[in-house]
């Protein structure tokens, strides 16, 4: 069983608050992490898959608030319960949390945190809703263009399936070639972009 403390990388004094605690409650901290909070980086640039990774059953997670776990209510939420149900108890200075699976309090907590998260789903859902509706009685159109393309995994082979047609073969054939576990996909994907007309015109086939 092992003790993980969480700080802001730019906020020291974080560090020494979660160092107070612990001396003050006789724990023992074996690892330090530092995560960021940009909305900009991923949860691995964040260092917040490095932190899963490293706690396992039994272990301790020590936070100085809520806030520094994630970028939304819902974010935070959704790691404290995947912490939780990992059977990792998160401790949390600034709220005077001690949340873990198997107490009364916490499973209380985790509920109340969902309705919260469940919340702020619906309210980003309905501000979302309102400025689409307001779009729309502006004149905006919304969505694509009708007939426009989606990307497709086939795009980075493109080239390749126009000269494999160029030689005949069969759909089927070309998916095994190039890898791919589904003919009918990629014979959706030369039907929907005219591939085959394409070159025949490219080769003066008419």
């Amino acid at each position: 069983m092992s003790l993980l403390a969480v700080f802001c990388q730019t906020l020291n004094n974080q560090k020494l608050e979660i160092l107070e605690f612990c001396r003050k409650n006789n724990l023992k901290i074996d690892e330090f992490i530092k995560i960021t909070i940009s909305s900009r980086k991923t949860n691995k640039q964040r260092r917040i898959d490095e932190m899963m990774d490293k706690l396992t059953k039994s272990d301790t997670l020590i936070v100085t608030e809520l806030s520094r776990l994630g970028r939304s209510t819902a974010e935070v939420i959704a790691l404290v319960n995947a912490l939780v149900n990992s059977n990792i108890k998160v401790i949390i200075l600034k709220q005077n949390l001690d949340i873990s699976k198997h107490d009364m309090n916490s499973k209380i907590i985790i509920t109340l945190f969902s309705l919260f998260a469940e919340l702020e789903r619906d309210l980003v859902s309905l501000r979302t809703k309102e400025a689409l509706a307001a779009k729309k009685m502006q004149g905006v159109k919304l969505g694509k263009p009708k007939g426009a393309l989606q990307k497709s995994k086939f795009d980075k082979d493109l080239a390749k399936i126009k000269e494999l047609l160029e030689y005949r073969l069969s759909v089927r054939k070309i998916a095994n070639v190039l890898g791919y576990s589904s003919h009918i996909a990629l014979n959706t994907y030369i039907n929907k972009r005219n591939i085959r007309d394409s070159i025949h015109v490219a080769n003066g086939v008419t």
